[in-house]
């Protein structure tokens, strides 16, 4: 039997909240507007960035929304290769998943990153062979569109019965319901434990010890 644990990245396994409000603020000054507040921002990580910025700026231009989309990417781009940037992960999180891969769980992840990104924060923290299935808002659509996990799935020879997200947003919950998988919200990330229970999460862990329980449940 197959068992396989899809972990969102951004507010799930990592902190990149510093890096994604800063690069939001230089987006939008590069374009001449008011960038939104931060709380906001942090509102709507786990999307990709099209969808997140049409929902920031709803009403600036569909070529101005672009140029934001590519601003953003540029200086995210900026603050990694001049080591800037800073996207720890949240205690725990790395010998959690070791012991998941020593139980003999597949591993995966589906986030609201780009190729690039997810790549180098797996690297950064040494967790790259660990995950056999990785999925991106490069080459799907955005949470909650279920494509992200019928792929990991797919790649896995997993079923939905046998598969859990793993989760900080309520994006990742609509996107496990949406794919008939076992939702597991965590408490430390953007949205709250109400909002993950009321998407769909079976329940919401508090810290890395009771999500690994709740996990195996």
């Amino acid at each position: 039997m197959t068992r396989l644990a899809v972990f969102d990245c951004d507010g799930t396994l990592s902190d990149g909240q510093a890096g994604v409000v800063n690069a939001m603020d230089a987006a939008f000054a590069h374009v001449g507007s008011p960038a939104p507040p931060h709380a906001q921002v942090r509102r709507i990580v786990g999307l990709s960035l099209p969808q997140a910025i049409r929902q920031l700026a709803p009403d600036l231009p569909n070529a101005t929304q672009a140029e934001v989309v590519e601003a953003y990417k540029q200086a995210f781009r900026r603050s990694r290769e001049d080591g800037s940037l800073r996207e720890p992960l949240f205690d725990g999180m790395a010998d959690l998943l070791h012991r998941l891969h020593a139980d003999g769980w597949l591993l995966g992840v589906a986030t609201g990153k780009s190729d690039r990104g997810l790549a180098s924060t797996l690297a950064v923290h040494g967790l790259a062979d660990l995950f056999v299935s990785l999925h991106t808002a490069d080459r799907h659509p955005s949470k909650p569109h279920p494509a992200m996990l019928q792929a990991a799935m797919d790649a896995c020879l997993a079923q939905p019965e046998t598969t859990c997200m793993i989760g900080d947003t309520v994006f990742d919950m609509q996107m496990a319901k949406a794919a008939d998988v076992r939702a597991i919200g965590v408490a430390w990330g953007y949205h709250e434990p109400a909002e993950l229970l009321e998407a769909g999460a079976v329940a919401v862990a508090g810290d890395v010890t009771e999500l690994e329980s709740l996990i195996h449940a």
